[in-house]
């Protein structure tokens, strides 16, 4: 049985960078169960953020991290693929399971069937060196889903997608995270309001936040629909000025 999915909180976090304050005192919360997106210039710590919360220890700050509840799995997507190159493309996805040994028919199947519906059912005996970058790109989102972690963090997961089929892993993405806590990482305000219940801007270094307030509707949304109008004006208004 999957655990419940984790709040995360932040409280006082300060981080510095190659000699300067990226964080400064940020206290704010992602709420449990949903897709928050992180958008922002260039670094302005998005990528950063994601590693504080997988507990990277190479990343040290002051303030506090903390989850509740405390218990849970973290499933983590980072922007390079990281496809094992000696593995065939449904060995890849299956990556998890086959470290713990528990690589059986169910999986097998599973995991076929993801394959399938991003497009990749031709390709599941495949080596990664002879697939291209969104092929890659897919088959690392598809690991990430096979988890069925109850926190995901994922960085920039479709930004090597066209767009049609950016469209359609957003689908399985919001389709089989339900219910679980995501940190997604875009530099895309149209995914962002697409795909998140609550979106968190960070601007300036040392990095401000401003949170837009709950979204209205399921997910994923039509973000250019007449509801969604004013969101996207704000969203693009807080991207295209400086300052919190």
């Amino acid at each position: 049985m999957m655990n419940p999915a984790p709040a995360i909180h932040f409280d006082d976090l300060c981080v510095d960078f190659e000699g300067g304050r990226l964080f400064d005192h940020l206290n704010f919360s992602v709420s449990a169960g949903k897709c928050t997106c992180v958008l922002g210039p260039s670094g302005c710590g998005k990528s950063t953020l994601l590693r504080l919360v997988s507990g990277n220890p190479d990343i040290s700050y002051t303030g506090s991290i903390t989850f509740t509840p405390q218990r849970h799995r973290i499933g983590w997507m980072s922007q390079s693929d990281l496809l094992l190159p000696w593995m065939c493309l449904r060995d890849n996805v299956m990556l998890g399971a086959r470290l713990r040994g528990q690589v059986d028919e169910d999986r097998r199947r599973r995991a076929s069937l993801l394959l399938e519906r991003a497009g990749l059912a031709a390709y599941e005996k495949a080596l990664p060196a002879t697939l291209s970058g969104g092929m890659r790109q897919r088959g690392a989102l598809l690991r990430t889903l096979m988890e069925d972690c109850e926190l995901l963090l994922m960085d920039e997961p479709f930004s090597a997608l066209d767009a049609l089929t950016r469209l359609k892993l957003q689908d399985l993405a919001t389709e089989m995270t339900a219910g679980r806590t995501v940190l997604l990482v875009t530099h895309d305000p149209m995914e962002a309001l697409r795909m998140g219940h609550e979106i968190l801007v960070f601007t300036g270094v040392p990095a401000h936040i401003k949170r837009i307030s709950e979204l209205p509707g399921d997910i994923p949304r039509r973000p250019m629909s007449a509801e969604m109008a004013p969101y996207y004006e704000d969203l693009l208004n807080t991207l295209m000025n400086e300052g919190p």
